[in-house]
């Protein structure tokens, strides 16, 4: 189940890069809203990556995880919330846990926000042309 749970966190980063690539193709960048939106679920997604390569049946020795959590440390109290302080331990993990486990749900919200705001803008015309056909939403 793990290896199945990590590839297909890779294919889904993969649908994702292709996903990103469509919208500049077709020049969605004037959909500011959308736009928004999207790289927040893209950050949500590499922040869930992030957590679970931290854990123990991820790839990240205790020393690697060290290091980079204790990148948040420029922003005060940040880090004794997020990792339990400045050494990655038993209480770290759980919360890592728990978070690699919420954030998927929290992704989703945000992708029907995303589907949301480009109902709203009607981006069923992907080309731009002059049509007054929108779905509603």
């Amino acid at each position: 189940f793990r290896y199945l749970h990590s590839t297909g966190a890779s294919f889904v980063f993969i649908l994702t890069y292709l996903h990103i690539l469509r919208g500049l193709n077709y020049s969605f960048s004037y959909l500011p809203l959308s736009w928004i939106s999207g790289l927040v679920i893209f950050l949500i997604f590499i922040v869930t990556a992030f957590m679970g390569y931290v854990l123990p049946w991820g790839q990240m020795s205790f020393w690697g995880a060290t290091v980079i959590t204790n990148l948040l440390y420029f922003i005060p109290g940040l880090i004794n919330w997020v990792c339990g302080g400045f050494i990655i331990n038993d209480p770290t993990l759980k919360r890592f846990f728990v978070l690699h486990f919420i954030f998927p749900f929290v992704a989703l919200a945000i992708v029907f926000i995303h589907i949301f705001f480009l109902h709203i803008q009607g981006s069923t015309n992907p080309l731009g042309y002059d049509t007054p056909l929108k779905i509603p939403f």
